[in-house]
């Protein structure tokens, strides 16, 4: 038999090797605590060539089931959620397991009154508030699909989500609070489905007070919907393999594309990395502070905590409103044991000083983690010292909106932790090492492209409407691999470092960005004949994004009003069609880009230029114009 609490390096070890010779049993023994409705006839089915992944094959369950109902006899009265506010004055909200499921039911209610019925497409826009919660889970109930968009992204974003899943529903808001502002959402909606035909229903739920457009026969308020339900919504029974959400990341292509995770492999997955990675005991407090729009929010504010049974908290508000000590008052209001929060954050308040941070105690603090994208050492040591006063582990985890949950990450307290370094893969996960041509790498301290080559229960399924991008992204540059997009390397020791992206996505706070993509939008101006955009290292965020533009007509650099002029209109294009987080940090006008004869940008030149790399460019002759490089090191911003 497996373990399934893995709490001590004893326990790690065997875990491991069990997961290694019999991945089926492993897996399967992780799935028997779980409510089924049926169990499976077959563990696992897969093929990395075709590629196709199948889990717990011919099981039967609701994923609701799991989170709420199979709770109630021994933890009804339990805390599952509390709601912290953006603004600290206002009264934060507390529901019990019991009440979550009784509002659960209720917003399910009004889905079906609605129409939406299983294996419809639902998509969800909205704040950091209880009801988008309940709106995930009130989905999974009924088997509706949900597809939750960032309420920061803009209407454009929105549309190519809604039509690319064909969503017949919309739900959203009047408007959110974020820091000192506030947010129009739903005129952000309105302009969206101006061009979405498939949407026949809005759900608004009444955040601000405001008086925002309803468009009649469309449009609905949840609060006079729920006047007309009960709080009894029995749970569709759902196939283990039958798609619970999709959630649109970024790729190296313009076409943002829907991941698809499916019920039984994503669920057993969640709960299995929330309660290792973690250590969460019964009694703890949880807060895992992201959004719900990305898959952070999906997997451990949502179902990984509510799966184990566990009191998790979100936050409507950002780290400095209002002031920078904002996290750590919340921690020491409601008693956090277990913290975790992105790299950006933490840099971002280590910029405002120690006073913030040491006018709390943070004495409930047990074990704090870091998510998004590598931690520098710096940003750990401090996080270490002045956050978890040089008393709580460390979990530095690494994963994927592809992986759906951690696949390398220390346990806390249970294994070691090393500044830089995510360590040690989770018993269940079989990461390798590849040469650029497909050779695994067996010794350390060498680099390589980090693949698995075995499945494990969260992974992707597919890519929705387009299985061949699915294939084409993740299986075909190593054949019979998962290819992550990322390079890493093991320590002497054999912990991993992961290095980062090593195809054209941008990591900004944690959250990737094709290049194609920026590309197109800045394009998309007028004034504008051709953009090349490229990452580079950015204090606070990880990564920044400098662009390099060629102008249709010349532009007198000596100009500023000229150049403000320009650049206004490039930032406001990228914002309108893809969201205010994608907006390029420097923008430098170029005549010209540098690019092979085949008419290739080579974007490692741009790259080592905008980090202030010059003397190393590498060979330079074989492109079209040679000349054009000295011309943009003169010219970096």
């Amino acid at each position: 038999m497996a373990i399934h609490r893995i709490r001590t390096q004893a326990d790690y070890d065997e875990a491991r090797r069990i997961s290694i010779e019999d991945p089926e049993g492993f897996w399967a023994d992780q799935a028997e605590t779980f409510a089924w409705r049926k169990k499976w006839d077959k563990v696992l089915e897969w093929d990395f060539h075709k590629p196709e992944v199948q889990w717990f094959i011919g099981g039967k369950l609701n994923i609701t089931e799991n989170c709420l109902d199979r709770h109630l006899a021994t933890r009804g009265n339990k805390l599952a959620l509390i709601w912290e506010p953006n603004d600290p004055k206002e009264r934060f909200i507390r529901y019990t397991y019991r009440e979550l499921h009784e509002k659960v039911c209720q917003y399910a209610n009004v889905l079906k009154r609605n129409g939406a019925k299983k294996g419809d497409r639902v998509c969800i826009y909205m704040p950091m508030v209880p009801e988008l919660t309940i709106a995930v889970l009130a989905c999974a109930r009924l088997g509706v699909i949900h597809s939750v968009v960032f309420a920061g992204f803009s209407a454009r974003s929105i549309a190519d989500r809604v039509n690319d899943a064909q969503c017949s529903m919309v739900l959203t808001s009047d408007g959110l609070n974020r820091g000192h502002k506030q947010i129009p959402v739903k005129r952000v909606v309105d302009e969206a489905l101006e061009e979405c035909p498939s949407v026949k229903k809005v759900i608004v739920t009444d955040r601000l007070g405001w008086a925002v457009d309803m468009q009649e026969g469309r449009d609905v308020w949840l609060h006079d919907e729920l006047k007309h339900v009960d709080k009894h919504c029995p749970a569709e029974e759902m196939d283990a393999e039958d798609p619970l959400f999709i959630l649109y990341t970024s790729g190296s292509t313009g076409k943002p594309k829907g991941v698809v995770h499916t019920t039984a492999g994503y669920m057993v997955y969640c709960d299995y990395t929330f309660r290792n990675v973690f250590q969460y005991e019964e009694s703890d407090v949880y807060w895992c502070t992201a959004d719900i729009g990305w898959v952070t929010g999906h997997s451990y504010i949502i179902y990984g905590p509510l799966c184990a049974g566990a009191t998790t908290l979100m936050f409507e508000g950002v780290p400095t409103f209002p002031d920078p000590g904002r996290f750590w008052q919340v921690i020491d209001k409601h008693g956090v044991n277990i913290f975790y929060t992105a790299p950006t954050a933490i840099r971002s308040l280590m910029a405002h000083g120690l006073d913030h941070v040491l006018a709390y105690s943070l004495d409930s603090l047990k074990v704090i983690g870091s998510v998004g994208e590598p931690i520098n050492e710096e940003a750990w040591q401090w996080y270490k010292l002045h956050v978890g006063k040089n008393r709580c582990p460390i979990v530095d985890t690494w994963w994927q909106t592809e992986t759906a949950g951690i696949l390398i990450s220390s346990l806390a307290d249970v294994t070691d932790e090393k500044p830089g370094h995510a360590a040690w893969p989770l018993p269940g996960v079989q990461p390798v090492l590849l040469t650029a041509d497909g050779k695994e790498i067996t010794e350390n301290e060498v680099e390589g492209m980090l693949c698995m080559k075995f499945p494990w229960p969260g992974i992707l399924r597919t890519t929705w409407g387009d299985h061949e991008r699915y294939k084409q992204t993740y299986f075909s540059s190593f054949p019979g691999h998962y290819f992550s997009g990322d390079g890493a390397k093991r320590d002497a020791d054999g912990r991993w470092r992961v290095i980062g992206r090593v195809d054209d996505v941008i990591n900004v706070s944690g959250h990737r960005f094709g290049t194609a993509e920026i590309e197109s939008a800045i394009n998309l101006s007028d004034r504008v004949v051709e953009s090349a955009v490229v990452g580079y290292p950015h204090d606070i965020k990880g990564q920044g994004i400098y662009a390099y533009v060629i102008t249709a007509e010349p532009l007198d650099l000596n100009d500023k009003a000229a150049v403000d002029r320009i650049t206004g209109e490039i930032i406001e294009s990228v914002v309108e069609n893809i969201g205010r987080i994608a907006k390029p940090d420097k923008i430098q006008f170029v005549k010209g880009l540098p690019k092979t004869r085949s008419g290739k940008i080579m974007r490692r030149i741009l790259r080592k230029i905008a980090e202030g790399e010059m003397q190393n460019l590498g060979d330079t002759t074989t492109l079209l114009d040679p000349g054009v490089v000295e011309e943009i090191k003169g010219g970096r911003v």
